[in-house]
């Protein structure tokens, strides 16, 4: 079975690592993919915002099913176009995945299915988002109402760093934003499997957001995450599904929007139990890198039974029980601008430590790869414990050869201080 996977960072570097490992599997395409990707994958130079050109290469090469990775695209309508061309897809429509696309949308489901989330306000001008900045108080949140890369948050602590933030969003014309309570408690990620009708939960995990250690600076894409995140207990689970999750999907397919893929739930858990923080309408990067160092199943099987519907019919995803916890390496800059063209030498001698070095920012220049972005890589790694994942993900980092990249030296340390006591 011939798959093209969409996409180039991180995350489709996990996917393509664990569809490669797919009995099922004839031929894996990958566009653009990046040179990580091209070890499991045939990259090719396919530009993804054409949809009709993704459309006659499917054709072309008898893909099977085309795997979306990123946002962006699936935001884009890529999804609905090619199920109109009787191609097979993971990944919502256009219409569904307004669940990542506007923060609005999804906070207006909330309310009419009657989902635990914070207080918000949703504002389309800067005179009106300033007025209603005061009921909330400090700290508050404000977000941008778009696609944003997960950056576009603040949490301002002052009415200074609220002003500025609004500033920077209205700064653009057609710029909206969520302003939103500030919720306490800790906060963990639920991945779950639906074909819009069934679904399964797919694991759960932790990242971190901030650039530094200790959780401080400014927010990035996620600087590194384990998994499983135990803070979510199979209770906490089991109610954030009930009361968050599945009132989601029902609600999405009675109003004729069903989604389809991997929902991403980004949790807050209170002392009143889960809330939704907001929905991500892919796996998550730097999460899935540690969801599919855990997977033990054939991922390219279930995921075909969610394109073609039959998720009811596919067995409980299996996961290894030992913790996976993944290091992103940054090029230094970010989240700023990252100073690109670094030389990264070592990735063999990571992998020979026990790691799995999955690419996101990268490229070749002649036989040398080097740092093409942002977030450059993320260090992998297994173990009996978060601490033991954490030591060998960190080997991993140390055995690279990266003198233009960073990495937080913290990744995982709440469930390290929990298995300490």
């Amino acid at each position: 079975m011939n798959v093209l996977l969409i996409g180039s960072g991180g995350r489709e570097h996990a996917l393509a690592w664990k569809l490669a490992q797919s009995p099922g599997l004839s031929r894996l395409f990958a566009a653009p993919g990046n040179p990580g990707i091209a070890a499991h994958a045939e990259c090719v130079g396919l530009n993804v915002a054409d949809h009709t050109a993704v459309a006659d290469f499917c054709r072309e090469k008898g893909i099977a099913l085309v795997v979306v990775g990123p946002e962006a695209p699936l935001v884009a309508g890529l999804a609905d176009d090619l199920r109109a061309a009787g191609i097979a897809v993971f990944g919502p429509s256009k219409a569904a995945a307004q669940l990542e696309g506007s923060k609005g949308f999804t906070k207006q489901l909330c309310t009419r299915a009657k989902i635990p989330t914070a207080g918000y306000a949703h504002m389309r001008s800067l005179d009106e988002a300033r007025a209603a900045l005061a009921p909330f108080g400090l700290p508050v949140v404000i977000k941008a109402d778009g696609l944003a890369a997960g950056k576009g948050v603040t949490i301002a602590m002052t009415p200074e760093e609220a002003e500025a933030a609004l500033a920077a969003l209205f700064a653009e014309p057609g710029g909206e934003a969520v302003i939103e309570e500030f919720l306490s408690g800790e906060e963990a990620s639920l991945f779950v499997l639906t074909d819009g009708t069934a679904l399964v939960p797919f694991g759960s995990a932790q990242d971190h957001k901030r650039v530094g250690d200790g959780d401080t600076g400014p927010n990035t894409g996620g600087m590194g995450a384990y998994s499983p995140a135990r803070v979510l207990t199979p209770e906490l689970e089991a109610r954030a599904i009930e009361e968050i999750v599945r009132p989601t999907i029902e609600t999405l397919a009675a109003e004729g929007t069903p989604y389809s893929g991997v929902l991403y739930a980004g949790l807050m858990l209170t002392n009143t139990g889960p809330k939704l923080i907001e929905y991500n309408a892919r796996f998550g990067d730097p999460e899935c890198q540690v969801l599919m160092a855990r997977f033990e199943g054939d991922l390219l099987a279930l995921l075909l039974a969610v394109a073609g519907g039959r998720l009811a019919e596919a067995g409980p995803p299996a996961f290894a029980d030992a913790p996976a916890l993944t290091v992103v390496m940054a090029a230094r800059g970010y989240p700023g601008t990252p100073q690109t063209g670094g030389a990264i030498h070592g990735v063999d001698a990571a992998e020979a430590a026990g790691a799995t070095v999955f690419q996101a920012g990268t490229r070749l220049d002649g036989d040398t790869l080097v740092a093409a972005g942002g977030r450059v890589l993320a260090v992998t790694a297994s173990g009996p414990d978060v601490a033991a994942a954490q030591a060998a993900a960190y080997r991993g980092v140390d055995a690279l050869d990266f003198p233009s990249g960073f990495c937080r030296r913290d990744i995982g340390w709440r469930e390290v201080e929990r298995e300490r006591g």
